[in-house]
């Protein structure tokens, strides 16, 4: 039985390890590390500190599928819809541009979901706050260092922001080709903060949008009333709304910290919104690496370090941004890693 280590439990990851469990059943064991305190990654669903409001996606926000890739994605489409783990968005989202032929979803309870349904059924071994430091190839496999100590896998795959594989220490930068290395430093990403603000049960809002984009901000550029939006009204709870900024504005006040953009981005909010009710708690997130702005060249969907012990990354940087592109990734990771895994158990 190979031991694989996946490291990063948002969307790629908990598909690479449910289609590697799928396709290699007890050929394999999977195990999955991340640094944070809970899987989803940038599907990130937060809850409430008291339990009287809805959750809110802090966050990717919903799914769209264009024509082609509800056609060669139909199965993991039709496997979220059928768990009820997606639905078709049913809210008014001002300003959202629609694309002829494209379908919207929402996630009825919350984006983390979908990640923790495809790691529920990877059967993975989950480890969450396990930071990766480095990377030292041990003969045919891999120790892996963590803050903290170290383990012995057959086989790994990187599934992080591309800057924090370059960080590691170890074997993996001397591994890396010139072309890999230039390729893999040419990634980029937008920045932006998101802000959740949770209301009591009594609380109605007196505009009627589930959720809008806006265009008169030096800030804002998005704001949601997260359980309309996901159609989750239930009784006795709260509304959530989700404030997300501009990339603009994420890039310039990156390296600030929360004391000094959450009284700005609120202040902002405030006056697009004048009517807005006193919230009971609110949430901060910075989300560093948001969205790819440049992925690989030509999207290959995995890069390939060492093909024995194998090591591979992964991650919506080889493809795009949303959840097609993470499904491809899987696929393609699930491709090079399977082959090599078939070299090894043959020798």
């Amino acid at each position: 039985m190979s031991r694989v280590l996946i490291v990063g439990a948002g969307l790629t990851g908990s598909l690479c390890a449910c289609l590697l469990r799928r396709a290699l059943q007890s050929k394999v064991q999977v195990v999955v590390w991340d640094k944070a305190r809970g899987a989803g990654g940038r599907m990130s669903t937060s809850r409430p500190p008291e339990p009287t409001s809805h959750s809110a996606d802090l966050g990717a926000q919903y799914i769209t599928a264009t024509p082609a890739y509800a056609q060669s994605h139909s199965n993991f489409y039709a496997e979220l819809l059928s768990a009820g783990l997606l639905q078709p968005l049913d809210c008014h989202i001002e300003g959202l541009q629609h694309k002829e032929g494209n379908k919207d979803y929402v996630t009825p309870l919350g984006t983390s979901s979908v990640v923790k349904h495809f790691l529920s059924e990877s059967g993975a071994d989950l480890f969450l706050e396990y930071h990766v430091t480095g990377l030292y190839r041990r003969g045919a496999s891999w120790e892996v260092e963590r803050r903290g100590g170290s383990e012995t896998f057959d086989a790994v795959v990187l599934t992080m922001p591309v800057p924090q594989i370059l960080q590691l220490q170890g074997d993996l930068g001397n591994l890396l080709s010139v072309k890999q290395r230039e390729e893999l430093e040419g990634v980029r990403y937008s920045s932006r903060f998101a802000v959740a603000l949770y209301f009591p049960p009594d609380v109605v809002f007196s505009f009627t949008w589930g959720a809008r984009y806006v265009t008169d901000s030096h800030c804002i550029r998005y704001i949601a009333v997260d359980n309309k939006k996901r159609s989750t009204d239930a009784p006795g709870l709260g509304p959530s709304l989700v404030v997300h900024t501009s990339v603009p504005f994420g890039l310039k006040h990156l390296e600030n910290d929360k004391d000094t953009i959450q009284p700005i981005i609120l202040q902002e909010l405030h006056r697009l919104l004048p009517d807005l009710p006193q919230p009971s708690s609110i949430k901060f997130q910075k989300w560093r690496y948001s969205q790819v702005l440049t992925s690989v060249p030509n999207c290959p969907g995995h890069m390939t370090i060492l093909e024995q012990p194998p090591l591979i990354c992964g991650g919506d940087a080889f493809t795009h941004s949303n959840f097609d592109g993470c499904v491809e990734s899987a696929l393609s990771v699930l491709k090079a890693l399977k082959g090599s895994l078939d070299v090894q158990q043959n020798t």
